[in-house]
């Protein structure tokens, strides 16, 4: 039988290559869209996709996650959870449809109305297909399809902002086509249309799907505030300039976030295969957790001090300026992935109600952070902001998860790391500029490698050892 770290390593392979190569090609074009775009186009077009990734999961009710828990889960009708599913996400369109001319209301994205509502269909679509793809363990197909969607929008983005100067509309539209035709490959290539059976629509599936997925809506909402809403506050109360300065700076610690999300795929259908057991399930998490947090620190370090070097690769020079919002945006996206892999647990486990509290939580936290720090510090304080509510999300989602799963959070490594992050992020703001700053930030990243550096060998060992005796089981 496959050795369940075997799995896990294997599925976080597969998904590394759909899924991180992807995003690594679109963050390898920043220097191209930066040449193209204004910083004040960048910022309008970036308030525009996280506009419609706040209405994603609200206009398909979250289906996309219900279908890949129940889909993913042993011995279930999975064709059953596709089509309740898929007719869940149809309701909702027509209703969002319906409720379209609403977004006129607000004057900033008035000339954009059609362009949110084809992106938010258009993403419901393709997620509710590939999360089914991944469900029923087509992980290979599913990683195909990422590097499809991105290899389409990079091509189509060339197109319109290159061939047709299409600026902001054709930054959007890309997304929006490279979304409908990944949905038109995996419908085919599939064989989803087989997946539908109009027979199969059950009340008592929906309601079960509901009852999971609307939990999350709120929570998705909370968090989205939490890791947005400051995008639009700096906008409003400074500039769109300096938005899209720090809209650009966003984007280096996403690397980050894309190694979380990457595992994260891999990681819930590996805890939901072992969530029968109390005792195994803590015991897997305790483990992957150690390795995890060594991971994510270290990497957040190296994001913070190399914030320059970044910034002069990726960026075109009138926005080299963003590196000083980088260093505390990396040790907040550090506490976005803890906050992610114990939310993995919740949705584990079935408590999806707690996501919603916890993420109420950071939101608030970081509304008022917002709206007290950005007048006086700008977007520095912004991003003070993000990491203040993160890291409260944290501590609250630590002390409630043993009631759920108890697993080893390491305590002693977690307030060293901390430490350790924090003051790399608050050197490099500061001092970053300057020789004795970096060097400082350099000394604190080897000693947080001391630390983690053991760790990540252990894990990596593991991890040979794992495949080494799944190769060695064929081979009987």
């Amino acid at each position: 039988m496959q050795s369940k770290y075997t799995k896990l390593f294997s599925n976080t392979l597969i998904f590394t290559v759909g899924k991180f190569v992807s995003k690594l090609i679109v963050i390898l074009m920043l220097p191209f869209y930066t040449s193209y775009l204004s910083s004040a186009e960048y910022s309008t077009a970036d308030l525009i996709t996280n506009l419609c990734n706040l209405l994603i999961p609200i206009t398909c009710l979250g289906v996309s996650e219900g279908i890949f828990r129940g889909a993913a889960s042993k011995n279930v009708d999975k064709e059953s959870f596709f089509t309740n599913g898929a007719l869940l996400m149809i309701i909702g369109s027509v209703a969002f449809l319906a409720l379209s001319p609403i977004l006129s209301l607000f004057d900033y994205f008035d000339s954009y109305i059609w362009l949110i509502v084809a992106y938010v269909l258009a993403s419901n679509i393709h997620s509710v297909c590939s999360q089914y793809v991944c469900a029923i363990g087509k992980t290979k197909l599913f990683a195909g399809q990422g590097v499809l969607n991105t290899m389409l929008t990079v091509v189509l983005n060339i197109i319109f902002l290159v061939g047709f100067d299409m600026g902001i509309v054709g930054y959007v539209l890309s997304v929006v086509l490279a979304d409908i035709l990944s949905a038109i490959f995996l419908f085919f290539v599939a064989k989803l249309y087989r997946a539908f059976v109009s027979s199969k629509i059950d009340r008592g599936v929906m309601k079960e799907l509901l009852k999971f997925c609307l939990p999350l809506i709120p929570s998705t909402v909370f968090w989205w505030i939490t890791g947005v809403s400051d995008r639009y506050m700096v906008a409003y109360m400074c500039s769109d300039e300096m938005n899209g300065l720090y809209a650009a700076a966003y984007k280096i610690p996403t690397l980050l976030t894309y190694v979380v999300i990457i595992f994260n795929d891999a990681w819930k259908l590996s805890a939901i295969s072992e969530s029968e057991d109390k005792d195994k399930c803590a015991s897997f998490y305790s483990e992957v957790f150690k390795y995890y947090i060594a991971v994510m620190f270290v990497g957040g370090g190296i994001l913070a001090v190399g914030a320059q070097i970044f910034a002069k690769i990726l960026f075109a020079q009138e926005y080299f300026g963003a590196w000083v919002y980088i260093p505390i945006l990396s040790a907040a996206t550090v506490f976005t992935a803890l906050d992610t892999f114990l939310g993995s647990a919740y949705f584990t486990v079935k408590k999806t109600g707690m996501s919603f509290w916890t993420s109420f939580v950071g939101a608030a936290v970081n509304i008022a952070l917002n709206i007290i720090l950005i007048p006086e510090c700008g977007a520095i304080g912004a991003s003070v902001a993000t990491y203040v509510s993160y890291f409260i999300v944290f501590l609250i989602r630590a002390l409630t998860m043993r009631k759920f799963i108890p697993f080893n959070m390491y305590p002693v490594k977690l307030i060293i790391n901390t430490l350790l992050i924090t003051a790399i992020a608050v050197i490099m703001t500061v001092w970053g500029g300057e020789v004795r700053g970096i060097l400082i930030s350099c000394a604190i990243l080897a000693a947080s490698l001391v630390i983690s550096g053991k760790d990540i060998f252990l894990g990596c060992r593991d991890v040979l050892l794992s495949l080494k005796g799944r190769d060695k089981h064929k081979l009987k």
